[in-house]
């Protein structure tokens, strides 16, 4: 392609030697950004996860303290259930010691009346004890019914509490699937920012030449101010002009090329030296960095650069690459740098 037979002439120095550290920083820097990438997905899988696991105790809790107060009901059913049975044989016991007396007693019947009395007397107690007898038979029955119903409660949530575990299991496969594709997503998208970035790097030393005003440092191009714009102000130099076309119309190109889902912009970078700066339009060095990253990025919206694909950012005199208190130190470090990067 025309871009790497350009980019590797723009890899040679003044003296003509290779230099690989452009690349080499693109590299590293998109290894930065799938890396980083991976740990929000991590994170993100990790709070979903942790959600669902703790929706997931939540109602396995609840289960448990239901499953214990029915067993504790069960038992205590089970005590009243045995203390009827208890007295229901005792009572069995008592019918027939008088179902014998009863019987011995009918044997007398014809020898007075005083007997067939006592006989009397005996059926209605006789009868009576039946009464209560039939009574307890019927709260074994109901015992019966309520063990039988506390069961069934039991086995359903047994049922529930085996669902519950079969849709954590299903939840975890999902986020480990979910975790996989957005790995193989964040993988592409980072190789096709990786290339477009690439691209937009060869097209900017094609555009840019061996200028010794504008220098490449890692994966941005730095352009002294006084290329650009006059000391101390924030107002383009009517010369800057052709510059500013030429950058607009690569990044038209990269505009074109790029699909719509990929989140790319450049970042205008404004930088100033360590001398402060105390006028009424300027009060400080971070006024004046913001001023002239904004003033490039309007210039290249009247270009036609869409704004969504730009971004402005002032860092006034903190972030120097010559910590140098010489004028050649302090021009190094006044600057205005480009670099495309992810949104």
């Amino acid at each position: 392609m025309p871009m790497s037979s350009t980019g590797g002439r723009g890899r040679r120095g003044r003296q003509g030697q290779l230099n690989y550290w452009p690349g080499f920083v693109d590299a590293l820097s998109t290894l930065l950004l799938a890396i980083v990438f991976l740990i929000s997905v991590f994170m993100v899988g990790q709070f979903f996860l942790s959600r669902e696991l703790s929706s997931r105790d939540t109602v396995l809790d609840r289960l448990n303290r239901q499953i214990s107060e029915l067993t504790d009901l069960l038992s205590l059913e089970r005590s009243s259930r045995r203390s009827v049975q208890d007295n229901l044989n005792a009572l069995q016991t008592t019918l027939q010691a008088a179902e014998a007396d009863r019987a011995r007693l009918q044997a007398l019947v014809d020898s007075g009346g005083a007997a067939q009395e006592r006989a009397n007397e005996l059926n209605t107690a006789l009868d009576a004890q039946r009464q209560t007898a039939t009574r307890a038979m019927s709260q074994v029955e109901i015992l019966n019914q309520q063990i039988a119903a506390m069961r069934q409660q039991l086995a359903a949530l047994e049922e529930a509490l085996a669902a519950s575990e079969t849709r954590d299991k299903e939840s975890q496969a999902r986020i480990a699937d979910l975790g996989s594709r957005l790995n193989i997503a964040l993988a592409q998208r980072v190789q096709e920012l990786a290339r477009y970035r690439s691209d937009f790097f060869g097209r900017l030393r094609q555009i840019l030449g061996n200028r010794q005003d504008v220098r490449i440092v890692g994966d941005r191009f730095v352009f002294q101010s006084e290329v650009l714009f006059p000391a101390g102000q924030a107002v383009l130099r009517p010369e800057a002009s052709g510059e500013i076309d030429r950058i607009a119309s690569a990044l038209i190109e990269v505009e074109k090329e790029v699909p719509p889902d990929i989140p790319w912009v450049v970042r205008v970078d404004g930088h100033t030296d360590a001398r402060p700066i105390a006028t009424s339009q300027f009060p400080s060095n971070w006024a004046l960095s913001s001023a002239r990253a904004i003033a490039v990025v309007q210039a290249l919206i009247a270009r036609g650069v869409q704004p969504r694909h730009l971004v402005a950012a002032g860092f006034g005199e903190f972030q120097p690459l010559d910590p140098g208190t010489s004028e050649e130190a302090y021009a190094r470090n006044r600057r205005i740098e480009l670099k495309l990067t992810e949104r």
